[in-house]
């Protein structure tokens, strides 16, 4: 039974795959803006985050790094904060609050990755569901 199977035997379809994933990662990002609250930098939460998935058995990689390509070039690398279950972008940011260029970071990031999916979480909130932000691509 593959990670994501509720049921022996059923597959789940990619489109809920994702809605659990993401489900799961907000989960444990609301658990650890409950416990610190807003006004720390964005290392200390992507620690806490790391060590939270750590405790729900959420499968994550930090700080991937991938290749950036130019018309068939590798022209250099970069990083992304978390990819979780290797489907999963999550950006982290600790900001006043996200703008369009956050989101098209994660579009970026989703088109060098081949990746259709990310989070984008600010931690500089009140109330964490303001800071969240669900960025998709299809293929």
């Amino acid at each position: 039974m593959s990670y994501f199977d509720q049921v022996p035997g059923r597959r789940v379809p990619e489109g809920e795959m994702h809605d659990e994933l993401t489900d799961r990662v907000i989960g444990a990002a609301i658990e650890v803006h409950r416990h610190l609250g807003p006004g720390l930098n964005e290392a200390l939460y992507e620690a806490a985050l790391c060590h939270e998935f750590e405790i729900r058995s959420i499968p994550l990689a930090r700080q991937v790094v991938f290749d950036v390509r130019y018309k068939e070039k590798i022209i250099g690398t970069t990083r992304i904060d978390l990819l979780v279950a290797d489907k999963l972008i999550v950006e982290l940011k600790c900001c006043d609050s996200i703008g369009a260029i956050h989101r098209s970071q994660c579009i970026t990031y989703l088109r060098v990755t081949g990746k259709t999916i990310s989070l984008l979480i600010n931690f500089n909130v009140e109330i964490l569901k303001d800071g969240i932000k669900r960025v998709s691509l299809t293929k």
